[in-house]
């Protein structure tokens, strides 16, 4: 995936995790790529703080050790993302409103499927930034999660006027579209745009798949044009 928005410099949000053991860290990296799967092919566009070299190690032996442990239940999984986000929020103290360290914060929980934590802490990045289009994303993406698929369009919608070719919010917007509205015209209609304005898009296969699965299962049958 290839993120549209200037990436913060990594030392911004350096997070050293000595605290963190190299099980836990494995564990939830390998937790997270499993999170990222159950919820779908919705992206998350704004970057990941840097976390120490351990934590992004997924490899097979931390799947192995992700497999052998018992399924993670909410509590765990909060316990662990609080650990990691306990540097950021050191850092926050003295800078309470840096967006970078609150977009972090909220990528982290984000993660770990704490997603009404990750909308808090993404609503104080953009109050800060407000024409970050990633953050704003993540925060659309956030509100689908926990069930609010008429918010989550508002805010891919007021990230779109910031940055109208993002590709990552028009994927996302289409999904929440055909999927929380039934919207398949316009769902194509996004990921259309996705391919017109974005031609060497990472995920190219994948639009062309979801496309191809509206047609086939939407009131916009095949051959017809969205609006």
């Amino acid at each position: 995936m290839t993120d549209t928005n200037p990436a913060p410099p990594e030392t911004r949000l350096e997070a050293r995790l000595d605290r963190w053991t190299r099980k836990q860290a494995i564990l939830l990296a390998a937790l997270c790529l499993m999170a990222g799967i159950a919820g779908g092919w919705l992206i998350r566009a704004s970057q990941r703080p840097a976390v120490s070299k351990s934590a992004k190690i997924v490899g097979p032996a931390a799947m192995e050790t992700a497999s052998a442990s018992a399924a993670p239940t909410p509590a765990r999984l909060k316990e662990m993302a609080d650990a990691q986000v306990a540097p950021l929020l050191d850092k926050l103290k003295t800078d309470p409103g840096n967006p970078d360290l609150l977009a972090g914060i909220g990528n982290v929980y984000y993660d770990a499927q704490q997603y009404p934590i990750a909308i808090d802490y993404y609503t104080h990045a953009l109050q800060a930034r407000p024409a970050d289009a990633g953050v704003r994303t993540d925060l659309g993406t956030a509100l689908w999660f926990v069930g609010k698929p008429d918010e989550a369009i508002r805010e891919f919608d007021r990230a779109l006027a910031d940055a109208p070719n993002n590709p990552n919010t028009l994927f996302n917007r289409g999904l929440v579209k055909w999927k929380g509205k039934k919207d398949g015209a316009g769902a194509l209609a996004d990921w259309e745009k996705l391919l017109a304005t974005n031609p060497k898009y990472d995920g190219k296969d994948k639009v062309e798949q979801l496309i191809a699965e509206v047609k086939m299962n939407s009131a916009v049958g095949p051959g017809l044009k969205a609006k």
